[in-house]
C-alpha cells in the first residue's frame, strides 16, 4: 500500500424513505450488513460499512430516510439520526429513485443547501425505467437546482454503474491510511446486526401491519464452543400485536425465527441457537426514555 496516494473517507448515502441506500450500502461493501425491505423507514438507526481497496478505505454511512407524517419521537428520532450524518463526512451521495422526485425528496435537497462537501447525485432504480430517454431531462432538471460532484444513474438491485458510483466517490475522498482493518466490513456490533436481521425478517413477513410498531432488543448474545447462543425481545406495543407477531400456533414467529437464524449462521459463520420473545410496552415509539432504553441513540 502506498500511504502517499491511499485515500480514506466517511461518505454519507442520504435521501428520502425507500430509494434504496440500504441496498446500495450492501452492493457496495458487498454483504449484507444492512436490512432491506419494501417498506419505508425500515432503517432506523445510523450503520458504516467499511469498504476497503487497494487504493482506497470507503466508509459508506447508511442513514433512516428522511421524512415528513410520522409525528411520534421515533420519527423524531430518524430525522434527527438522518440530518446529522452528512456533518463530519467527507463526501455526500444523494440517493433519489429514477424519474419520480416527491416532496420529501425536495425536502432532502433543501437540506443539502448547506453542504460544505462535494454532494454527489446517485439516480437508483434505473432498471426500472422502460422509456430511457426520459432519464436524461429527469437529471437535467435535478443538476439545474444545485451542482453536483457526479451524477451516476445506476441500479442497487443489479448492480448496474454502482462501479463507476463507487469511482466518482474514491476520487473526491482525502489522502490519508485506513481507519478500520482492511477485513472489518462494519462499525455495528454483532448485536446490533442480530437484533436488525430478526426485525427485517419481522417486517417482510408482517408487511403492511406492524412494521412500525415493533422493535427487537438482545438479552444473550454468547459463544459456546461453535455455537451462538442468542435470545431476543420483540417488543410491541399493545397486547393484540403480540398475537399477530406469534401468528396462530406460534407459526409466525417460528418462521421469522429460521429466516433470521439463517442469515446469522451465515453472516457470523457460526452455527446459531436463537430463542425469540414478544413482550407489550405500550407507547415505546412515542418515549424518548424508551428509546434510548431500546437502544435507539443519536448523542454520540
Amino acid at each position: 500500500m502506498n500511504e502517499a496516494t491511499f485515500r480514506t473517507g466517511f461518505v454519507a448515502l442520504v435521501g428520502r424513505p425507500n430509494t434504496g441506500k440500504s441496498t446500495l450500502l450492501n452492493h457496495l461493501v458487498g454483504e449484507k450488513i444492512s436490512i432491506t425491505s419494501s417498506r419505508a423507514q425500515t432503517t432506523r438507526h445510523r450503520l458504516t460499512g467499511v469498504k476497503s481497496t487497494d487504493e482506497a478505505q470507503l466508509l459508506y454511512v447508511d442513514t433512516p430516510g428522511l421524512h415528513s407524517g410520522g409525528k411520534k419521537a421515533v420519527n423524531r428520532y430518524m430525522n434527527r439520526v438522518a440530518r446529522n450524518a452528512v456533518r463530519d463526512v467527507d463526501v455526500v451521495v444523494w440517493v433519489v429513485e429514477a424519474l419520480r422526485l416527491t416532496d420529501e425528496d425536495e425536502a432532502v435537497l433543501e437540506a443539502l443547501g448547506h453542504a460544505e462537501v462535494p454532494v454527489v447525485l446517485a439516480v437508483n432504480k434505473v432498471d426500472r425505467v422502460r422509456d430511457k430517454p426520459r432519464l436524461l431531462p429527469f437529471m437535467e432538471d435535478l443538476t439545474a437546482r444545485r451542482e453536483f460532484a457526479a451524477v451516476v444513474p445506476l441500479s442497487a438491485e443489479t448492480g448496474e454503474n454502482v462501479d463507476a458510483l463507487e469511482a466518482e466517490i474514491a476520487a473526491r475522498l482525502p489522502e490519508g491510511p485506513p481507519l478500520f482493518p482492511t477485513d472489518q466490513l462494519t462499525d455495528a456490533t454483532e448485536r446490533f446486526l442480530a437484533a436488525e436481521l430478526v426485525r427485517e425478517k419481522l417486517t417482510r413477513r408482517l408487511e403492511q401491519e406492524l412494521p412500525y410498531v415493533l422493535t427487537v432488543a438482545i438479552d444473550e448474545f454468547r459463544e459456546e464452543g461453535e455455537r451462538l447462543n442468542i435470545s431476543a425481545t420483540i417488543w410491541v406495543e399493545r397486547e393484540s400485536h403480540k398475537g399477530i407477531v406469534i401468528g396462530r400456533g406460534g407459526t409466525v414467529l417460528k418462521e421469522v425465527g429460521q429466516r433470521a437464524r439463517k442469515d446469522m449462521e451465515r453472516l457470523f459463520d457460526h452455527r446459531v441457537h436463537l430463542e425469540l420473545w414478544v413482550k407489550v410496552r405500550e407507547g415505546w415509539s412515542d418515549d424518548e426514555r424508551a428509546l434510548k432504553s431500546l437502544g435507539y441513540r443519536d448523542d454520540d
